[in-house]
């Protein structure tokens, strides 16, 4: 008991101390007119507590400030990515229809070329699966006047000849296909000659042509080389391509050499069919010439008869 009376006797002590100290404190304070041993005390505890608690708070309302501004930020950049991306479709899509035009004028100017033909326009549907359109399919067929041996053109001349019709579809093997050969001719000259297919001299832009004759006729690089009247498949005049190589053959009797087709193979979207093929032409023709025969010359041939 003696103990712990005498400990809460020494704690009073001790708070009356303190408290005479802090009063004693308090009148040096107020006689020093605020600048005592409190002020110095403050200057080095309170007030920079005081500071830290004040760039704290600072700190944090910055980084709030922060944050709204990224969230701002982030919706403007959503905005405009989606901006960005709605002209880069709208781009695209008037970039697509302006090669589409380009092309439709071009095979209008081939349409214009050919006027004397009655010709239809078709799409490009399918290939035979590789980079040359030495074989493929068209989206017009025989409801649309679609016949076998119709001629094909595109670019700025012919591409090759119908093989197979459906009602609603048209199979064209072009004239760079192995399988293909065309009669044509020099168009200054009208010396003939014969043009072979080959996939390979395709993929150089090259096609072979033989046995052109070696006359006295002047043929030099460039000249342009147009479908023969002696082909019984392909329409007379039909523009090919340009020599771009010439030779005389070890017989020294033909010549040979390569021509630059006047159509890519490799980008084929949209063809021309000429709906009449050369075999109802030249029927057409012959009938015509009959019905145009006088009346005179018919009984002259009765009568030979």
């Amino acid at each position: 008991m003696k103990i712990k009376n005498q400990s809460s006797l020494k704690n009073k002590y001790w708070l009356l101390i303190l408290a005479v100290i802090c009063v004693i404190v308090m009148g040096i304070e107020t006689l020093a007119g605020g600048k005592g041993p409190l002020h110095f005390i403050a200057n080095y505890t309170v007030i920079p507590m005081q500071k830290g608690i004040s760039y704290a708070g600072m700190w944090m309302s910055d980084v709030s400030s922060n944050f709204a501004t990224m969230e701002e930020m982030r919706k403007q950049n959503d905005n405009l990515q989606k901006k960005v991306d709605d002209l880069t479709i709208d781009n695209t899509r008037l970039r697509q229809e302006q090669y589409e035009l380009d092309r439709l004028r071009e095979l209008y100017k081939l349409d214009e070329n050919y006027s004397d033909y009655d010709k239809i326009g078709a799409h490009v549907i399918a290939n035979n699966g590789i980079n040359w359109f030495s074989d493929f399919t068209i989206d017009k067929g025989s409801n649309d006047g679609v016949k076998v041996n119709c001629n094909v053109l595109a670019g700025s001349g012919l591409v090759g000849i119908v093989t197979e019709v459906g009602p609603h579809f048209a199979k064209v093997r072009s004239i760079i296909d192995d399988s293909s050969n065309v009669s044509a001719m020099v168009l200054s000259t009208s010396d003939t000659c014969i043009l072979r297919g080959d996939l390979k001299l395709a993929e150089d832009g090259r096609i072979r042509f033989e046995k052109l004759p070696n006359n006295d006729n002047k043929i030099e690089v460039g000249e342009q080389i147009v479908t023969a009247h002696v082909s019984d498949r392909f329409v007379q005049g039909l523009f090919i391509g340009y020599i771009s190589e010439i030779k005389t053959d070890a017989s020294n009797l033909t010549r040979s050499g390569y021509i630059t087709p006047a159509v890519d193979f490799s980008k084929l979207q949209e063809v021309l069919v000429i709906t009449n093929t050369k075999e109802e032409m030249v029927s057409g023709k012959e009938a015509k010439k009959k019905e145009n025969e006088k009346p005179e010359d018919k009984k002259e041939e009765k009568e030979q008869e």
